[in-house]
């Protein structure tokens, strides 16, 4: 969490034969400049371990950050607009044809990327510019979050956890502002766009998704049961004893309800991902992501209403919940399934989180289960708990 989105790559593109301006004749060649060198930054990206991308994405950021200002200068100043209280007029001498790869469209041909398209409206570049950069954002929040997962290094202290998840949730506020945006500008054009990861409806879908993960790191900053578990499995954390997680009653019940609203901008992410028009079908792994990011949040949603009913000395009614949860997750309870839970089920349980803990270190991509795994854990850990509680109150 949040999902490994892939940068899309762009062809070479001379603005100076496509465009002209009387009032800044140098803004062309400046413009093609910065889009070469976002060209040659995404390219590279595209070729680097899945390590070094992460340390790579400030580079990409800045290329963008570098490049858009004349992008949306050129796109002001066709349609005669001031630009920081100047005139800018620029001519379009002819239609401009440029080629971006798609990395949300599904592919006939599986482990081999989507083919160059040819786009030939001013629009679409804008689309694939400023998506390139919500993309990036997402992929710089997964980036802030990653030592929170990692066991290669100690646990992060109180202090440092908020500030990663802080960081990672600006980051999503980021994307999605971007994502609405471009969901709100697409109402301008009338055709049909040329692949499905410029279409409105993925627009407001990834604006959906985004929201979602925000509201969950929302959560995540103030529950310390997640926490917990990470550091009780990291064999590389230092400390020695490990202080019972708590939540306050009131905010228990409080994180639940957000808990369901992100699973509620989960639900409209894959109904629109779902009924999605363009022209291509989804990445598939992306479609799943969003399934399962539902259903972490509503299993998170069930946890929290038990500790609230725990908390309420209700212990019974809490595991309850716990096992809601579990079902939402499609894990087998150890109290209703008995020995069944213990099975085939198990193995293949452990054998997927030996799996996930080598993509964290490995810095691929982790998280693809939108949570679930990490979630699963910690139901778990508080049913055997109150169970054992319940059993000698009995």
């Amino acid at each position: 969490m949040p999902f490994p989105l892939t940068l899309p790559t762009t062809s070479a593109f001379s603005f100076s034969q496509f465009f002209a301006s009387d009032s800044h004749p140098s803004l062309p060649l400046t413009a093609s400049t910065y889009r070469g060198v976002l060209r040659d930054t995404l390219k590279k990206h595209k070729r680097l371990s899945p390590s070094e991308k992460s340390s790579h994405l400030s580079a990409v950021l800045l290329s963008l950050d570098n490049y858009i200002p004349y992008l949306l200068a050129v796109d002001a100043g066709l349609g005669n607009q001031h630009v920081a209280g100047e005139e800018l007029d620029v001519v379009l001498k002819s239609t401009p044809t440029l080629e971006w790869r798609p990395t949300l469209s599904n592919t006939s041909i599986p482990g081999r990327g989507a083919a160059r398209m040819k786009i030939q409206s001013w629009e679409y570049e804008i689309y694939f510019v400023l998506s390139t950069m919500a993309y990036t954002y997402t992929l710089l929040s997964r980036v802030s979050l990653h030592p929170l997962y990692s066991s290669d290094v100690p646990s992060l202290n109180a202090e440092q956890r908020t500030t990663a998840i802080t960081t990672a949730t600006k980051h999503l506020l980021s994307a999605a502002s971007i994502h609405n945006y471009l969901s709100t500008r697409s109402d301008q054009v009338s055709s049909d766009p040329p692949c499905v990861d410029i279409t409105k409806p993925i627009f407001k879908a990834l604006t959906s998704l985004a929201l979602a993960e925000a509201t969950l790191l929302a959560v995540l900053k103030d529950d310390p049961y997640p926490a917990a578990v990470a550091q009780d499995r990291n064999e590389n954390d230092k400390e020695w004893m490990i202080k019972a997680p708590e939540i306050p009653k009131v905010r228990a019940h409080l994180f639940a309800r957000l808990c369901l609203a992100a699973a509620e901008h989960a639900a409209n992410a894959l109904s629109l991902l779902k009924a999605s028009s363009g022209n291509g079908k989804i990445d598939p792994d992306l479609v799943k992501y969003v399934e399962d990011l539902r259903r972490s949040a509503r299993g998170k949603a069930c946890r929290l209403f038990g500790i609230d009913a725990e908390l309420g000395g209700q212990t019974g009614t809490g595991i309850a919940w716990l096992q809601a949860g579990m079902h939402e997750l499609g894990i087998s309870s150890k109290e209703s399934g008995g020995k069944k839970a213990l099975g085939f089920g198990k193995f293949k349980r452990e054998w997927s989180e030996k799996r996930e803990n080598k993509k964290i270190e490995k810095g691929a991509a982790w998280g693809s289960d939108a949570g679930k795994m990490e979630e699963g854990r910690v139901l778990e850990m508080l049913e055997k708990k109150w169970a054992k509680m319940n059993d000698t109150a009995s």
